[in-house]
């Protein structure tokens, strides 16, 4: 971004009355190199580049991009943007801070792809296949993939920020399906992390292949679940997706801002028991959904939502803060320079706590055993989801029984948050995409083993 240009652009913002004015400029470079059917299928690399520019009436947003970087393109978008607004005041002298830059990997290890080619990821691609077929003749598909993006951005407003943000992330894919003739059966494991070529070195090919292998062919051979009411133990990881839809979206500014939210105006009321606590971090070292600094330039943290059961705060960007009246949490998030940026999940994840995993399971006398969740839905203004089981087996007497398959979890997150009674200490976090209004953004969700007391559970 040439400076006398982004100087024009906010003096015609300002001069069209704006209160602030944002330049948000971004070239990404991705690439995917796939395998299936023994064989590389798909081999795609791109580079996307644009700007947005963000105009604030108050609370009030205009927004809009362009892919042309010309003087005459942005001022006439900054035109665009403010037609029929009232004019202001001709704004001051501006003068930019000194230009900072940060990165949100380990630049000293860094591989960078964009320098050694796809053709590093291949003997991953060819170890997984071979993995996983090895595990069984039952194993009819797999489906391999490593993709990574390398995107620098540059982040100018009115007020003074000049900030130069370089990220990059890598994420394998590893997809088996089975067949016992009859019927066919998919699961996958998709690990990822902030970095680039140097991360192929911390997932084993074969363990991932393995894992998924294992997995799908006990699932082919196990029966379904008599649904109903009934406690669930729900495994770490992964698990931690239904709190990040039923409880991290009406958790969000975004949301709580509209109204649109069941946790609208009970900070500091008591959401959950006593062993429920709550975070959502953008500071974890090297973790899928960290970042430096959001995508409106303020430092990223620690933000405890719910602690020992009482809601602390909200996620929030510029404008939820003003309009709930709460400090920004560096929550502010999009996908690309096509969107405007609000308010979004990081790393959002349930606190380790004592309790054990055989404790829980000798706690319930009938219910279910969630060991891995897959995908579902979610309404965030009511909190009402749909969770399929990917891993699932019967709790029976105080002990692990006969796997299931075809299982659901059904209910609303606020009223469930309050049925966990047991928190165990076997935190983990997986990586995931979200899609809301700002797009969809890299985030990471996670727990430890979690005990619900009683949730909806639908069978076949």
């Amino acid at each position: 971004m040439n400076p006398s240009v982004a100087v024009k652009i906010f003096e015609a913002g300002k001069s069209a009355g704006a209160d602030f004015v944002e330049i948000f400029e971004e070239e990404t470079r991705s690439s995917t190199l796939g395998l299936k059917s023994c064989q590389i299928e798909s081999a795609t690399a791109g580079t996307e580049y644009g700007i947005g520019i963000r105009l604030l009436y108050g609370t009030e947003v205009l927004y809009g991009f362009t892919s042309d970087d010309s003087e005459e393109a942005l001022l006439k978008l900054v035109q665009t943007l403010a037609f029929g607004r009232i004019a202001g005041k001709p704004s001051m002298p501006f003068e930019f801070a000194p230009q900072k830059r940060v990165a949100d990997y380990n630049g000293a290890a860094f591989k960078d792809p964009r320098v050694l080619g796809q053709a590093v990821k291949q003997d991953f691609l060819f170890r997984a296949d071979k993995a996983a077929r090895a595990i069984s003749d039952k194993v009819v598909q797999v489906g391999v993939s490593v993709t990574d993006s390398c995107t620098s951005i540059t982040l100018l407003n009115s007020e003074g920020l000049n900030l130069v943000f370089d990220r990059a992330r890598l994420r394998v894919n590893v997809k088996v399906t089975a067949s016992d003739g009859t019927e066919r059966l998919t699961t996958h494991e998709a690990p990822g992390a902030l970095g680039g070529y140097e991360l192929l070195g911390n997932y084993s090919p074969e363990a991932l292949a393995t894992e998924s292998a294992e997995r799908v062919l006990r699932m082919l051979s196990a029966g379904y679940i008599q649904g109903g009411q009934m406690p669930v133990v729900m495994g770490n990881g992964f698990g931690g997706v239904i709190f990040h839809e039923a409880c991290g979206h009406p958790l969000e500014t975004e949301s709580v801002r509209r109204g649109a939210s069941p946790f609208c105006g009970k900070i500091g009321e008591a959401i959950g028991q006593p062993c429920l606590t709550a975070i959502d971090d953008g500071t974890l070292d090297g973790v899928w959904g960290s970042l430096k600094c959001d995508d409106e330039g303020t430092p990223t943290q620690r933000t405890v939502l719910i602690e020992n059961g009482i809601l602390k705060t909200y996620m929030s960007d510029r404008v939820g803060a003003a309009e709930v009246g709460i400090a920004r949490t560096g929550s502010a998030r999009r996908e690309s320079y096509k969107y405007a940026p609000v308010s979004r999940m990081r790393n959002t994840f349930i606190a380790p706590g004592k309790d054990s995993l055989d404790s829980m399971i000798a706690s319930v006398d009938n219910g279910l055993y969630a060991a891995r969740m897959a995908g579902g839905s979610v309404n965030p203004a009511t909190g009402e989801f749909n969770f399929a089981v990917d891993e699932g087996y019967v709790i029976r007497n105080g002990k692990i029984c006969e796997p299931v398959r075809g299982a659901t979890l059904i209910g609303k997150g606020h009223e469930i948050m309050p049925r966990i009674s047991m928190v165990g200490s076997d935190w983990e976090v997986a990586a995931g995409v979200c899609g809301a209004s700002s797009g969809h953004v890299p985030v990471t969700v996670g727990q430890p083993t979690i005990k619900v007391d009683q949730i909806l559970v639908g069978g076949r």
